[in-house]
């Protein structure tokens, strides 16, 4: 806009300026003259389109954040999960932060993560206030899913602003070099919980946008590790997100 309206002056500039040779000719003189009322028409009217622009985008700016206000605060419903069948656990609060996903940020990904360690251990670090991540869910390795924070919120749990932002983090009972630690129970549930995000989000299923705590950008972590099966995790994916049953029908 900064050029368009350097342009608009330009151009005022040299229609208030006579023509060379021409100040004693009428008809010279009335052309100045209409460009200057062209000109200060356009100068309006393209300030008029400034401030239409500015007013939607702050309308819209303030639709999105009104709820963060001191004072006013989202509705939310104690207990309420966003997968069903899940447990609602609570994350410390310290290890998310409050966000009206996909309204203020689109979620475009899901990350998988392990725990290194048991089921009760992520629990407990989640909770704790000290810790300074927690993912949205945790899975058992029998395929029981806990629900610790909700997916509108922004979980810390990728190590990257940007990816915490766009993404839902899923944790996994167990430890990367332990193939043992992937259950079938454990593919099954995770896989029925990553076809309910990717059908509320509209996310493809396909490894660009369900990746490994690994392929973060800017990550020193290595979940889910080499024995994590992406072959059959999609493929279970795919097939929950296909179930005739699932239409209509929340996750």
């Amino acid at each position: 806009m900064g050029d368009e309206n350097a342009e608009h002056t330009e151009k005022a500039a040299r229609a208030e300026k006579p023509e060379s040779g021409a100040s004693g000719d009428s008809g010279a003189g009335a052309e100045p003259e209409r460009r200057r009322g062209s000109t200060r028409r356009a100068l309006l009217l393209g300030g008029a389109a400034v401030g239409v622009g500015a007013a939607v985008l702050a309308r819209e700016e303030l639709g999105r954040l009104w709820w963060r206000v001191p004072g006013v605060v989202k509705k939310r419903k104690e207990g309420e999960v966003d997968a069903r069948g899940a447990q609602w656990i609570a994350a410390s609060s310290a290890n998310w932060r409050r966000a009206d996903r996909p309204s203020d940020y689109d979620i475009d990904r899901i990350v998988i993560h392990v725990v290194q360690g048991g089921y009760a251990t992520a629990l407990k670090v989640f909770k704790d206030p000290g810790h300074g991540a927690a993912a949205h869910y945790v899975v058992r390795k029998d395929g029981h899913i806990a629900q610790m924070i909700r997916e509108l919120d922004v979980a810390f749990h990728a190590g990257n602003r940007s990816m915490n932002e766009r993404s839902v983090g899923i944790e996994h009972e167990g430890f990367v070099d332990e193939k043992s630690s992937f259950t079938d129970a454990m593919y099954v549930a995770s896989a029925r919980l990553t076809a309910g995000i990717c059908e509320r989000y509209d996310i493809p299923v396909d490894r660009e946008h369900i990746i490994g705590h690994v392929e973060v950008e800017g990550t020193d972590h290595t979940d889910p590790g080499p024995h994590w099966d992406w072959g059959r995790y999609l493929r279970l994916v795919r097939r929950e997100r296909d179930r005739p049953a699932r239409a209509g029908t929340p996750a």
